[in-house]
């Protein structure tokens, strides 16, 4: 009969197949134990072969003291941390994302670089006379603080700026040569009202407060971060 034993029906060697685990979730908040392994030299040889986690899946997972590693963390979600005040996502390179200050219905995003003014580049590669400033700048960039750096590709053209209005740079090359340049534009934003230096102890005493910023901690924090972020976003269960 099906499911009924047998005497003798036992396989003459140890039974070998990795399987996985099943059952009920537990809910107990408890370390992983550690069993107890024979030395490698006493190891039975017709015995199965010790096996290690090299893959886990568990439900929810606490760290409670430091989270090292030489990998990579994946995650479909959003990591958090400092509870949800600091999410990773949000620190490539610390960008912004916002309403389009000119196109109604879109949004515009941003990576910056680190510098003592909230300021926004554009580059690239000119043929002609004129360097046009990309749509969005309108309404987000002071035009008048402005700087431009070309690099001349070829041979020396000579070129200089020659003016520029809230649309467009007008280059000029002596005698009139062909240009054809590299180009490198900075302008400062028009709601630029960054204080890089002030008296503190700690990103709490900025004068006029931290709302809009999103910040990359030092010590501790940066120690941390991976322990704090990745407890808290799996406690959410996400």
């Amino acid at each position: 009969m099906a499911g009924q034993f047998e005497p003798g029906s036992r396989p003459a060697g140890p039974d070998c197949t990795d399987r996985a685990a099943y059952g009920v979730g537990s809910s107990l908040d408890q370390y992983i134990t550690k069993q107890y392994l024979l030395a490698e030299e006493d190891y039975p040889a017709d015995a199965c072969p010790n096996r290690y986690y090299s893959r886990a899946k568990i439900d929810n997972w606490e760290v409670t003291t430091a989270q090292t590693g030489a990998g990579s963390i994946t995650m479909g979600g959003e990591i958090a941390s400092n509870g949800g005040g600091h999410v990773l996502s949000n620190k490539k390179n610390l960008p912004f994302d916002m309403p389009h200050p000119n196109k109604a219905g879109w949004r515009l995003r941003h990576v910056c670089i680190e510098g003592p003014e909230i300021a926004v580049y554009f580059r690239g590669r000119v043929r002609g006379t004129e360097i046009p400033f990309p749509s969005y700048w309108k309404g987000l960039v002071d035009t008048q603080s402005i700087t431009c750096n070309l690099t001349p590709i070829g041979a020396h053209q000579d070129v200089i700026i020659k003016r520029w209005d809230e649309d467009r740079i007008y280059l000029q090359s002596k005698g009139g040569m062909p240009i054809d340049c590299f180009y490198h534009v900075t302008g400062q934003r028009l709601d630029d009202d960054l204080i890089v230096e002030y008296k503190g102890t700690s990103h709490e005493d900025y004068p006029g407060g931290n709302e809009g910023y999103s910040f990359n901690f030092e010590h501790n924090y940066v120690k941390n971060l991976i322990q704090e972020t990745v407890r808290e976003h799996l406690d959410k269960g996400t």
